[in-house]
């Protein structure tokens, strides 16, 4: 039942993304009202999910995560198509707002997705492990875009920051190893869920520290390659033990 529920609040929510979309080029009152409607459709959506990771028991947790993990990306992806419906609301067509808007739109799809197929391999566990590695492939892709873009962390922190943000590349990278060794699936679970955390922390971890106020344009600008090239790295061993 838990499934069934999932599938038609995420349809309902694909239907909301679609107004949302079109609101932006009619009146805020509509706008609003479909701001609305998808609030109170993700707020149910996390609530089945979590009903339905409960349903799992508490001694797959890893498997739980996946699924948390994978609400979470559809929620932050709300969020930011919300903040782009807003900023392209009453904009001309080929305004690069508009750009912005549909490009939040796709993510918010991909996501929805992406929750879909999590949802449909928690039920057969020979495809968990799989699943969980491409959800984090995927999520890696979009935490690096918006590594890559032009805006400006809210914070900075410390290079020192940075440095300890990396362990958990080199342990995640371990873990990495061992999975495509062992092909268990609790074992790729369970590193799917590692390198999501380990990936997103060094991101932000970077980024702002690149940004600290005694660090050059030309030392930002290496920093920053190199965190890519480190992302770009890892997604290529990750890839490599999906084909394992």
């Amino acid at each position: 039942c838990c499934r069934e529920n999932i599938l038609k609040t995420a349809k309902a929510l694909v239907e909301d993304t679609k107004l949302l979309v079109s609101g932006a080029a009619s009146s805020q009152d509509k706008l609003a009202q479909a701001a609305q409607s998808s609030a109170n459709t993700i707020t149910q959506l996390a609530e089945v999910v979590k009903l339905g990771a409960a349903s799992l028991g508490s001694d797959d947790p890893e498997t739980q995560v996946v699924l948390i993990n994978a609400i979470k990306d559809v929620a932050k992806a709300l969020s930011d198509l919300i903040g782009a419906t807003k900023g392209a609301a009453s904009k001309p067509a080929d305004d690069p707002s508009m750009y912005q808007l549909k490009g939040a739109a796709k993510v918010m799809v991909t996501n929805v997705t992406s929750l879909l197929k999590t949802v449909k391999a928690v039920e057969d566990e020979a495809t968990r492990g799989t699943r969980a590695l491409e959800a984090t492939i995927e999520y890696i892709k979009q935490e690096l875009t918006v590594f890559q873009s032009n805006e400006v962390p809210e914070k900075t922190s410390s290079p020192e920051e940075s440095i300890r943000m990396t362990k958990g590349i080199t342990m995640a990278t371990a873990k990495a190893v061992a999975a495509g060794n062992s092909c268990r699936q609790e074992d790729v679970i369970a590193t799917a869920n590692l390198s999501r955390k380990a990936v997103a922390d060094m991101l932000t971890a970077c980024k702002q520290a690149s940004y600290h106020q005694e660090v050059s344009e030309e030392v930002r600008e290496r920093a920053l390659r190199f965190g890519t090239e480190c992302t770009l790295g890892y997604l290529e061993l990750l890839e490599h033990v999906l084909l394992v």
